[in-house]
C-alpha cells in the first residue's frame, strides 16, 4: 500500500499531469506535492484547493447521503488549458483530505485520470 509520496508520484505519472498534491480541506495545507503548482505556489494551491472542497463537502447539496462514505467523492474544474481533478479521499480518521491533480487539458484525459485517482486514493495509506 502506496504513502503519500509513491502515490503522488504515481499521479506524475497520468498523461498531462503537471502537479499533484495531498492537501487538508480543513486546515488548507498541503501534506505533500509534486510537480508544478497551478500558480507557481503549492501552498497557495492547496489553500485555494482546500477552500473549493470545503465548499462542495461542507453543503447539503453536494454530499453523500451516507455517513460510511466521504461527503464528497470528485470535484471537477475546468478551464481553457487544464483541469483541476479533487480526489476525497476515505480515511479511518475524519476524512479531510484530499488529492488534488492538476492536468493539461491538451495531453490529458480526465476519464482516465478519475479513474486512476480513484483507485490510488483507495490504497493510500495516512498515518
Amino acid at each position: 500500500m502506496p504513502g503519500i509520496d509513491e502515490c503522488l508520484l504515481e499521479a506524475m505519472r497520468l498523461p498531462g499531469a503537471r502537479g499533484a498534491a495531498l492537501v487538508d480541506w480543513t486546515s488548507g495545507l498541503a501534506l505533500g506535492t509534486v510537480g508544478e503548482a497551478p500558480g507557481g505556489d503549492h501552498e497557495t494551491a492547496a489553500a485555494e484547493a482546500a477552500e473549493l472542497a470545503r465548499l462542495a463537502a461542507e453543503h447539503g447539496t453536494f454530499t453523500a447521503r451516507r455517513a460510511d462514505q466521504p461527503p464528497v467523492e470528485d470535484v471537477i474544474v475546468s478551464n481553457a488549458d487544464s483541469y483541476h481533478l479533487l480526489r476525497f479521499i476515505d480515511t479511518s480518521f475524519d476524512s479531510s483530505v484530499f488529492l488534488h491533480l492538476w492536468l493539461g487539458r491538451e495531453e490529458g484525459n480526465l476519464a482516465l485520470a478519475r479513474i486512476r485517482l480513484g483507485e490510488m486514493a483507495a490504497r493510500l495509506v495516512l498515518g
